[in-house]
């Protein structure tokens, strides 16, 4: 490979200063995201050089295959629920998996958190190599292994090894590629054009939930695990031939850290949404595919939405707005719920947790300026990874090894009382995040000494 010496910023890549500093510098570099083509960007030679437009053909392939991978990775994310389900299941191919919901919740926030805690590695390499559709093809090649290795897995320490992290580091290297070389692309209509792509993570659930749950049935779960490994590389090779860099743009360095506890609440009820309907509903399995379902589909058009309320209201009260009724729809909704309401929850939680992840890329080069977004992307989506191997597991403590079904030992009530318990916690997460993007929203405000209403 060969580095990229006209790309490369001047400070140190990925280095990490305060909030205020941050600000400034955002500030200073035209933090209300004005159009690049309107400014030039500093090579390494103190040369100056402008962006070369993209071509209308080229952004529609960028946009097509920018949705397709996102269909891909956060389609399968999402629907690691239906797996658990099935591990933890007296159906369970896995020795020492049934009944352990903790163990087995960890493969899967292994391999979501490794998909976003990649980034503080792979947002830096993507800005000084050349060849970075080797590396989109590489990561797609490395995370259909890992799902074609589990379907020969035996035991739990296995799908650690394949379905967690080979799997979360392919996965990582297929996804920031495109993540962060997208936006630049797009110097009008960015806001958009990453909504466009990130509701394929929607799309993805909502297919995916229903064809994993179709193959378990008819094929089991290891045809399952080799059918997508299959699948996913297949449409990799086209998406990794249409990432290249884009001419003439540079990428700033600084970041900050956040999103921990908003990544750590997000993901349970995508986990436990299936398990619920099995064990406190006592719906079949198939069901419990449909609401996830349900959920992924509802959560694209709802980052489509709530990317057009923001353009209105401001993407930051959007984003505080789509965190606390998450919160509030957990609390409300998904406590102690019978079948109609955890039905009504399903769908609104749907609604506000996909403006929350929609939202973040656009608020990011809102906050912190276009020439920082990559940096302060790869840092942002590190806590988030952490973030996300944070909730899942100790929701299934919580749940403990005798919370699986209606007819167990423990009791109806015991189970009941168990989510319940899963559900104050993750509502506690989500109000926790909600109540650090409002402080977000106030040191902006500060920081640039004017305070608006749309922000």
């Amino acid at each position: 490979m060969h580095t990229r010496t006209d790309r490369r910023p001047s400070s140190q890549a990925g280095s990490v200063i305060s909030l205020a500093k941050i600000h400034e510098s955002a500030e200073n570099r035209s933090t209300n995201g004005a159009s690049l083509s309107n400014h030039a960007l500093d090579t390494t030679q103190g040369e100056r050089l402008l962006p070369v437009p993209p071509t209308r053909t080229y952004q529609a392939m960028l946009l097509l295959a920018g949705f397709m991978m996102i269909f891909h990775v956060i389609g399968i994310n999402q629907v690691f629920g239906i797996f658990q389900e099935f591990y933890t299941s007296s159906e369970s191919n896995i020795k020492g998996a049934q009944g352990q919901d903790a163990l087995v919740s960890l493969v899967g926030s292994i391999g979501t958190g490794l998909t976003w805690s990649g980034s503080i590695f792979m947002n830096p390499l993507v800005t000084r190599v050349d060849q970075i559709r080797l590396v989109t093809f590489a990561g797609a090649f490395l995370m259909s292994l890992g799902l074609i290795l589990a379907s020969f897995a035996t035991q739990i320490w296995h799908l650690y090894l394949t379905q967690a992290i080979l799997y979360g580091l392919g996965s990582s290297m297929y996804y920031f590629p495109i993540m962060t070389l997208a936006p630049i692309y797009f110097d009008r209509h960015r806001g958009a054009a990453l909504g466009f792509i990130l509701a394929g993570s929607g799309v993805g659930g909502l297919v995916m939930a229903q064809v994993l749950q179709y193959l378990l049935d008819h094929y089991g779960v290891q045809w399952a695990l080799r059918i997508l490994g299959i699948w996913n590389l297949g449409v990799a090779i086209p998406i990794s031939l249409v990432v290249k860099h884009r001419p003439g743009f540079g990428f700033g360095s600084r970041s900050q850290r956040g999103a921990f506890l908003q990544a750590a609440g997000n993901v349970v009820p995508l986990y436990y949404m299936a398990s619920y309907t099995v064990s406190v509903l006592s719906l079949s399995s198939s069901k419990g595919s449909f609401f996830v379902s349900v959920n992924s589909g509802v959560n694209s058009l709802s980052r489509i939405a709530m990317g057009l309320l923001a353009d209105y209201i401001g993407r930051q009260n959007t984003l505080i707005g789509g965190a606390l009724l998450s919160a509030i729809s957990v609390l409300a909704l998904w406590y102690n719920a019978p079948q109609a309401r955890f039905t009504a929850f399903v769908v609104v939680y749907g609604i506000y947790a996909g403006g929350y992840n929609a939202l973040l890329p656009t608020t990011i080069t809102e906050i912190y300026g276009v020439e920082n977004y990559s940096s302060v992307n790869s840092v942002m989506y590190f806590i988030r990874g952490l973030g996300s191997m944070f909730g899942s597991p100790i929701a299934g403590l919580i749940l403990g090894s005798d919370s699986r079904s209606s007819d167990s030992s423990a009791g109806l009530g015991f189970i009941k009382k168990r989510y319940n318990d899963v559900v104050i916690f993750d509502g506690m997460l989500l109000l926790a995040a909600t109540v650090c993007v409002i402080y977000v929203r106030w040191l902006d405000a500060r920081d640039k000494g004017i305070w608006r209403w749309k922000a």
